[in-house]
């Protein structure tokens, strides 16, 4: 039961792989201005993971997050400025008066924001597998997230699920925040790449 090749072994083992990048990606992401490098090793190792072939946590993390520093920072930053835009719209509607009109401009801005977030994590999880320019990934991200949009709202909703938590707990959501920082975000993108990998498996 408590043998190298037990199922226990193999799940305390995989929980303890979790722990581990998540601490890598929560301190990597600190600068804020390599969340897009962060997050591609997060995707690039969990989607190592989901396939069985990760191998040592720390080094393939580093060595995903240094070889696509460059690219990951640049499309970050392109979405970041791009998200900006729609948020600061929707915060500035949000305070007109209520109307069919206003709802759906606001509808349109959420929509506006949400596609610019699967945009990043596709454009993520394409940087860690395949080689190709910023904009042939952005395109591609754009693409495959639209061609495969049941599997898009899976992925948005697996994503946002602390936020929809905490909306929903309010006061109560601390312990969200604490699981977030203690194992959250490597569990969510790991949950994420078995769906990345079964579409990827089409564009190998």
């Amino acid at each position: 039961m408590f043998g190298i090749d037990s199922k226990l072994y193999e799940i305390v083992s995989g929980i303890a792989d979790l722990i581990i990048l998540n601490v890598l990606f929560v301190i990597c992401s600190l600068p804020i201005v390599t969340i897009g490098a962060s997050t591609t090793a997060l995707l690039g190792v969990t989607k190592k993971m989901a396939d069985n072939k990760e191998g040592y946590i720390i080094k393939t993390y580093f060595k995903i997050f240094r070889e696509n520093f460059k690219q990951s920072t640049i499309m970050w930053l392109i979405l970041l400025i791009l998200t900006i835009i729609p948020t600061i719209d929707l915060y500035i509607v949000n305070y007109l008066n209520e109307g069919i009109v206003l709802t759906a401009l606001k509808g349109l801005l959420l929509g506006s924001t949400l596609a610019i977030l699967f945009v990043f994590l596709y454009a993520m999880a394409l940087q860690s597998t395949f080689e190709n320019t910023i904009k042939n990934t952005l395109k591609n991200a754009l693409l495959i997230g639209v061609g495969h949009f049941p599997w898009t709202l899976l992925i948005l909703l697996i994503t946002l699920l602390p936020v929809i938590l905490i909306i929903i707990l309010g006061k109560n959501a601390g312990s969200v925040v604490y699981i977030m920082l203690f194992v959250g975000f490597a569990l969510l993108a790991y949950l994420n790449s078995y769906i990345f990998n079964f579409i990827f498996k089409k564009y190998m």
